[in-house]
């Protein structure tokens, strides 16, 4: 079952190994929804004056892209183990994220 995967998102930020981090959630969605709103919290401290800021997929695959370093482990129940999954397999999971919302 998708729902109920552990994810850790390991995240460098800019060539400074300092900028080194991670965040965890309880699903492989939230994980993409925290990615998300990583990159919402970054247009709205460098639009501080705009209240509604879009963007379209395009331009959250330059902000994941533009990343030092960016990849998820994903617990895998039937192993009892962590299996890793790179920035491409992101740029996926968020677009489907994406499509899921908008059709809601």
């Amino acid at each position: 079952m998708q729902a109920d995967r552990h994810t850790i998102v390991l995240m460098q930020t800019s060539q400074n190994r300092v900028t080194r981090t991670f965040m965890d959630y309880d699903s492989i969605s939230q994980a993409m929804d925290g990615i998300c709103g990583l990159y919402e919290r970054k247009l709205k401290e460098l639009n501080p004056t705009i209240r509604d800021i879009t963007y379209d997929i395009g331009d959250l695959y330059n902000f994941i892209d533009g990343l030092a370093d960016l990849s998820a482990l994903v617990y895998d129940h039937s192993i009892q183990a962590y299996l890793p999954y790179d920035r491409q397999w992101i740029k996926q999971k968020t677009f489907q994220h994406l499509k899921k919302l908008a059709a809601k």
